[in-house]
């Protein structure tokens, strides 16, 4: 059993009706016992309501004959119909040292105590008037009359409306400062004295980006409406007038009563009223929900039960809603004074989104409806997280708004000056025509002229509007599309395809795809992580005997029904012959001890047989025993059971049927403890054939060993410890098991006090697990299990991968410590040559003094080898009660001194909260990228601290992967995740954002040049439309193109070197140095295209749209080859975007100037009929592109990279090498 994993709440049992004690005498010899399977309820308290009396003398079969019945692994006859055994605790006797004596005791009702911390929470609180809702039971007019105000049953996940989507989508869209920065811009270009671009030009960038985001969120919309619309419009089946009549979901109201059939999904959150259970049991399929696929028992009152749908009245006063799918705090009273009130918990409600299964029927009173159900509320996504290269972004953008600032400022300055020498001339010169010579009456009239203060202040907003392009509008929209084709990639990569479960790759959040390029910490869970979480039951320790020797041959022990038909248990477990013989033939206090040990097994969980049809292959009568439970554990120890002759058929709310080496043997359950991580264990109370009543308690060792009677056998204790440190020295998950004899007393004082626990409204958990500590003590150590857990497939390969990428490996784990180290060896987490550092602490100054110890072997450690590759390797051990003293108190950061000397970090017994706290203590004291990795809802609130989450979809529901920023199927697969994809995503996003600043810069740079040979006016000879094309349609496409196709290296390459993914962990691809680098290269090159053209034509009497259209398509084609030459791999899309950007740039210029309305108007053809238009184009592109390719020709030749090393080692490869697979990847199993 895994302490840290949440599970779900408990169910309280129904109270079933008594039987007479004759019958429940008769029920007890197995000859009367029915052939047949009945549903399996692990419900295992029967409750004696006093609304029931008047039904204690009838019998249940009485009423099985009258309701459907459900085939399990119960009723393998067709036509038979389905008859309870249940057993009233009026008619248990107690049977003990040859007398025999009769006891009533009083009723029970069963609550477990596997609560969850918001669960005690809600317990623990009592329901007040105004913080509850009350919904009058068939009586929903009332229940919703106000001011009750309580939704209907639709279900409205759109955004918008038609009329809501136009302002609600800009509103959204504007929480972007860059786009309010542009929205404030199209503004000043309004203002008659700053128009330098028309309306239309200057709202066009602004108004397509807007576009196309608008359109990709209506069309996501839309899909929502039409998803909304299918589901409101399903049927339900409601009660009126008397009987069911279909009824739409969204017509559904709080206080209806609504009836579900088999395989039905239920339309609301209903208490549960009936079943076609007698004794109230329902089951649930909640993988909608929560993920996880296993059956789950809800349970109906008795109270309710006894009365049918249609006359039955009351109110139910519950909690307002909320998103705790775990809890529920309600009282039902059904005689409306309250005197009869009865308490609801968890298991008496049933969740929208759930399916009813192998039940016939339920019927419940809706009380949370459409968005209050908490499914609803539970509907939010994961938290938003923004990349590492997207804030890094932030800086060189405010750098840009600075340099731009700087522009405008000389400009504005400039043209003052300009002003002030040419003072005198204003009055005449065309632009400024400072007088206005048109009016008569005033000779000293000015004409659009506010002064030279006024003037200098006009010319720095219009400096801004012109130069808006510095800051790149387009390259959030590029960002956005880039991501969008990466995750494509990802979730078609056939190497991330999980062939067993047949599920993709899932890339949930697009916009930290570049961060798997950065991880330097990887916090992993270990079970269902680097596990499969699928358990096999390997040894026994039995009355200090080790029974490890598994020779058996696995076939598992087959059970036969009185028809005839064969139920082979589904898996099968390899046997130790002595074991077998000892159970078969052995006699003494060992034998006895060993079916004690396996009866156990057999009866202490929640599993549920489950008989399905056999393979093809299978004999004919044959079917398959299928156990389903919510723990792995629990399967893999019923299963044992099975193998060694004890073989659980049939459980129902009040008892277990096993069958013993072919005779079936009947077990009433009296009493349940189910467990939960502070007890760390669970206890069945059953009522014997021989009418004894035993108590079998199975936990961890750490919880179990204390509650043990030491005075009892103490040899044997001390050689179960040994076979304990054995075990888990194998990486063997270890239980407990014991038990103890209850007398009649014991039985019913703990019968009195759990039924004051049980029906408490406040603090009821506590109560309970205060009950379950008195009886849970003095037991008698019956032995131990080793259960393993065997690694998936390549994860030892998987964790050396990482490593030598340089990412550090922490594992966080609930195991016991040896249990983590033993696993952490095999998965070659740890090796033998590392120094391991231990602390595991039980008092707060020992783990002080542990932490100032190990500080001291670090420092020492670090001494002795300054030479890195001669270091020790160090390994730091850790458990979670030393965790605890570091976290109350001021040590973390002596344990991050330790922490990030160390190559590995173990945790082991570490809580959820824990596994977040420790990687909080990486991400604040370090600027390193993180990552955690976990397959279980206990893994959760990890994945959400690290700055990159990933669920693993296994066995233990969807928690995680809902949770998570990207979802895979096996651990393995993290390796191409991060050194392929990662890899790719970084250097190519990186890239992509320095080139878009790079391009925008070089024109702007252009735009400025010739402001001082226009009299600083701001007057520009490249149109405006060519302005907004040119980050829209000239340039875009081949950045986004390359961003998204682009390998720098190969996959083979990449994951048969390792130590290449360290360029992304040092921020090579994307820093300030080649931040400055680039804008530099931005200024040579729109020198050079600017001043060539002008230098040649200097003299000539061109007009500037000429010149304008020469300088336009010489940034276009500078800019696309400077892309054309740090594109690694070419291919048609690659070429059709670079070289058809250049020729759309051409079409584009000439459709331009082929519209005689605009400025320019035919000036490309003739400045094209000349050969010196072709000769500058020619001198600009190598003129241009002689720095950068110096550069790029220097640094590859005499300071090459890592990447660039790689690179050339992949053009001289042989062919051999080539054919070589990427990384050898081989399943590893332990014996």
């Amino acid at each position: 059993m895994r302490p840290e994993r949440p599970l779900l709440p408990p169910p309280t049992p129904p109270l079933p009706p008594s039987q007479p004690a004759d019958e429940a005498a008769g029920g007890a010899a197995m000859d009367d016992v029915p052939p047949r399977l009945p549903d399996p309820v692990p419900s295992p308290i029967l409750r004696h309501s006093p609304a029931n009396s008047v039904r204690r003398t009838r019998s249940l079969r009485s009423l099985l004959a009258d309701s459907p019945s459900v085939t399990f692994a119960a009723n393998l006859r067709s036509g038979s119909k389905a008859e309870s055994m249940a057993s009233s605790l009026e008619s248990f006797q107690f049977q003990r040292e040859g007398s025999i004596r009769s006891a009533t005791p009083a009723g029970l009702g069963r609550v477990s105590t596997r609560r969850s911390a918001s669960e005690r929470a809600g317990s623990q609180r009592d329901l007040r008037d105004e913080d509850a809702r009350f919904v009058y039971i068939n009586d929903a007019d009332r229940t919703n009359a106000p001011p009750a105000g309580l939704p209907d049953n639709a279900v409205h996940t759109t955004k918008y409306s038609v009329l809501t989507f136009l302002p609600r989508n800009l509103y959204e869209q504007f929480h972007r400062v860059a786009y309010l920065y542009f929205l404030v811009l199209v503004a000043l270009n309004m203002v008659p004295q700053l128009g330098v671009l028309t309306p239309a030009a200057s709202v066009l960038p602004l108004a397509f980006v807007l576009g196309v985001t608008a359109v990709k969120d209506a069309y996501e919309d839309w899909r929502r409406h039409r998803s909304d619309k299918n589901e409101n419009n399903r049927t339900a089946s409601v009660l009126a007038g008397g009987a069911f009549r279909p009824k739409r979901w969204e017509e559904v109201r709080v206080g209806e009563v609504l009836r579900v059939v088999a395989n039905e999904t239920l339309p609301c959150d209903m208490v549960l009223l009936s079943t076609s259970d007698p004794t109230g049991v329902a089951y649930v399929q909640t993988i909608n929900l929560d993920g996880e696929s296993n059956l789950k028992t809800r349970y109906a009152k008795q109270e309710t039960m006894a009365t049918p749908p249609e006359a039955l009245a009351g109110v139910i006063k519950c909690e307002r809603p909320n998103r705790n799918i775990y809890g529920f705090l309600a009282t039902v009273d059904l005689d409306g004074r309250g005197r009869q009130a009865v308490s609801l918990g968890p298991s008496n409600i049933v969740l929208r989104g759930c399916e009813l299964k192998n039940t016939a029927w339920a019927v419940g009173v809706a009380v949370y409806t459409g968005r209050d159900t908490k499914v609803m509320l539970n509907s939010s996504g994961a938290p938003s997280k923004r990349s590492r290269l997207e804030t890094h972004m932030n800086r060189e953008t405010i750098m840009l708004a600075v340099v731009l600032f700087v522009l405008c400022s000389v400009t504005a300055l400039l043209a003052g000056i300009w002003l002030g020498d040419h003072g005198g001339d204003l009055a005449v010169i065309p632009f400024f025509r400072k007088r206005d010579f048109s009016s008569s009456d005033d000779p000293d009239a000015k004409y659009n002229w506010y002064g030279m203060g006024a003037e200098v202040v006009f010319t720095f907003m219009k400096s801004v509007i012109q130069f808006q392009v510095l800051i790149p509008i387009a390259l959030y929209i590029s960002m956005e599309l880039v991501r969008v084709g990466q995750a494509f990639f990802m979730v078609q990569d056939r190497h991330m395809f999980d062939e067993k479960r047949e599920a993709k790759f899932q890339c949930r959040a697009l916009n930290i795809n570049e961060d798997l390029g950065q991880i330097k910490y990887v916090f992993s869970d270990k079970t269902g992580t680097l596990t499969e979480n699928r358990m096999e039951f390997r040894c026994a320790s039995v009355h200090g005997a080790d029974f490890s020797d598994t020779a058996g041959d696995g076939d598992g022990h087959s059970v036969t029904d009185d028809d005839g038909v064969v139920l082979r248990p589904k898996t099968a477990v390899r046997t130790d012959p002595r074991l077998v013989a000892l159970l078969r033939d052995g006699a003494g206090a060992k034998a006895g001890r060993a079916r004690d040990f396996f009866l156990a097994l057999a009866t202490c969980n929640t599993i549920v047989p489950i008989a399905a049809a056999a393979d093809d292959g299978a004999a004919a009568g044959e079917r398959v025993l299928e156990y389903q439970g919510e723990s792995p554990d629990e399967q893999a120890l019923v299963y044992a059971a099975a193998a060694y002759g004890y073989t659980l058929v049939e459980r129902t709310s009040g008892h277990i049927i096993v069958d013993v080496f072919g005779a079936r043997q009947r077990y009433d359950v009296l009493g349940l403890h189910e467990f939960d991580s502070d007890r760390k264990r669970m206890s069945v109370i059953i009522g014997c054939p021989d009418k004894s009543v035993k108590l079998f308690v199975k936990g961890a060792d750490s919880s179990m060993l204390g509650v043990i009677d030491k005075m009892l056998n103490s040899d044997v204790i001390q050689a179960t410890e040994k076979h304990l440190h054995s075990y888990s020295s194998l990486g063997l998950r270890t239980l407990v098991i014991g038990m103890r004899e209850l007398s009649q007393e014991e039985f019913q004082e703990w019968q009195m006090a759990y039924e004051k626990a049980s029906t408490a409204l406040l603090g009821r958990g506590n109560l309970l697990r205060g009950v379950a500590a008195d009886i849970e003590r003095n037991l008698r150590l019956l032995g131990a299990s080793g259960i393993e857990d065997k690694l998936q497939d390549g994860v030892p390969e998987a964790i050396e991968k990482l490593r030598e990428a340089g990412i550090k490996m922490w594992v966080l784990t609930g195991d016991k410590q040896e249990t983590a180290i033993s696993i952490g060896y095999s998965c070659k987490l740890l090796t033998r040559d590392m120094t391991q550092i231990v602390i595991n602490s039980r008092s707060r100054d020992s783990c002080r003094k542990s932490l100032d110890d190990a500080i001291t072997m670090v420092n020492k450690y670090q001494s002795f080898s300054t030479d890195p590759q001669l270091r020790v390797p160090l390994a730091l051990i850790i458990d979670g009660n030393s965790l605890v003293y570091i976290f109350d108190t001021d040590w973390e950061e002596k344990l991050f001194e330790i922490a990030i000397a160390c190559d590995v970090v173990l945790c082991c017994r570490v809580a959820p909260l824990q596994k977040a706290g420790i990687v909080d203590l990486i991400k604040k004291r370090t600027s390193d990228m993180t990552l955690a990795i976990g397959d279980g809802a206990n893994d959760v609130s990890m994945i959400q601290m690290a700055d990159v989450g990933i669920g693993i979809s296994g066995q233990e529901g969807r928690q995680a992967v809902m949770a998570s920023d990207f979802a895979m199927g096996q651990f393995r697969f993290l390796v191409p995740l991060l050194l392929v994809h990662g890899h790719w995503n970084y250097q190519r996003m990186a890239y992509m954002i320095l080139y878009n600043f790079y391009r925008n810069a070089i024109f702007v740079f252009v735009l400025f040049w010739y402001v001082f040979y226009t009299g600083f006016t701001l007057t520009t000879a490249i149109t405006e439309w060519s302005s907004v094309l040119y980050s829209v349609i000239y340039t875009a496409v081949p950045t986004i193109v390359v961003a998204i196709l682009d390998k720098d290296l190969s996959r083979r390459t990449l994951l048969k070197y390792a130590q290449l993914y360290g360029p992304g962990q040092r921020e090579e691809n994307y820093n300030l140095r080649l931040f400055i680098f680039i804008m530099m290269d931005s200024v040579w090159q729109s020198i050079a295209c600017f001043f060539i053209p002008y230098l040649a034509y200097r003299k000539s009497v061109i007009d500037s749209s000429s010149l304008g259209d020469l300088w336009t398509l010489s940034v276009v084609i500078l800019v696309n080859i400077h892309l054309a030459i740090d594109v690694v791999r070419w291919n048609w899309i690659t070429h059709a975007a670079i070289w058809g950007s250049i020729a759309a740039t051409w079409i584009c210029v000439m459709i331009l100037d082929s519209i005689p309305t605009l400025p320019g108007f035919w000036a490309i053809y003739k400045v094209m009929g000349t050969g010196l238009f072709w000769a500058l184009l020619l001198a600009v592109t190598v003129v241009g592109m002689i720095p950068h390719f110096a550069a790029k020709a220097f640094t590859e030749y005499f300071t090459p990279s890592d990447i660039q090393i790689a690179r050339e080692m992949e053009k001289s490869q042989d062919t051999h090498d080539a054919t070589h697979p990427e990384v050898q990847m081989s399943s590893v199993s332990r014996a």
